[in-house]
């Protein structure tokens, strides 16, 4: 029990960091959320509402949010200075510290995704009749993005190009996730029963476990290096 209080507490420490961290250095934040803002005005520019087909908003909406997870999140190793990763090898286990990165991003992508949702919505309108199996599904996307992509950047940050690698070993990792969120989403979009939807829904909650699974067992051999 004792073992279990004190990673629980040093999770949130390591959570309390992150926040405090992010809040100060409030241009990344910004950036990515300035990055919204311009492609989802690009996309209002460059399509008319009225001809904008269901499929189209839905792709358009998903390609919006990969880029801008994939921005947010590729920062979460590479702002850490090598001096600090030594400390907290003094401080805590590789498990705490991968927990409390998946958590955080995970915190950080649904943000992304509120508020991508609620510009997209404001400026594209909304083709969705199912908004319940749409939030759920974003939120599964969310959970997945997160996850995978927390471990991507650990292993990106032990070179020199790491925005580069991020970008190229994120692709082929998050490409079957969001097959699975496009296909699942366009049934909330159709206002399709949630029986249709049950095979993509328990796919993506296995593909988050197995993702949060792998960064879970994987990183403490990145942190040995």
């Amino acid at each position: 029990m004792n073992k279990k209080t004190n990673a629980v507490s040093q999770i949130l420490t390591l959570l309390q960091k992150e926040f405090r961290l992010e809040w100060r250095q409030r241009i990344a934040l910004n950036s990515i959320l300035l990055y919204l803002a311009a492609t989802i005005f690009v996309c209002y520019l460059s399509f008319p509402l009225q001809k904008l087909p269901p499929l189209v908003w839905n792709a358009l909406f998903w390609i919006i949010l990969i880029f801008a997870s994939i921005n947010a999140i590729a920062k979460s190793f590479v702002q850490e200075s090598e001096g600090r990763y030594m400390y907290f090898y003094t401080l805590f286990k590789p498990e705490v510290l991968i927990i409390a990165k998946m958590i955080y991003n995970t915190f950080l992508m649904l943000l992304i995704s509120f508020l991508g949702i609620t510009g997209y919505i404001f400026v594209m309108g909304s083709p969705i009749q199912d908004w319940n199996l749409f939030l759920l599904i974003v939120l599964l996307g969310s959970i997945g993005f997160a996850t995978s992509l927390t471990l991507i950047s650990s292993i990106s940050a032990q070179t020199q190009n790491s925005s580069m690698l991020m970008a190229i070993l994120s692709f082929p990792v998050i490409l079957p996730l969001v097959l699975l969120l496009i296909d699942a989403s366009k049934n909330a979009i159709d206002g399709l029963a949630w029986s249709v939807s049950k095979d993509e829904i328990m796919l993506l909650v296995g593909m988050d476990l197995v993702l949060a699974a792998l960064a879970y067992i994987l990183f403490p051999f990145l942190w040995r290096s």
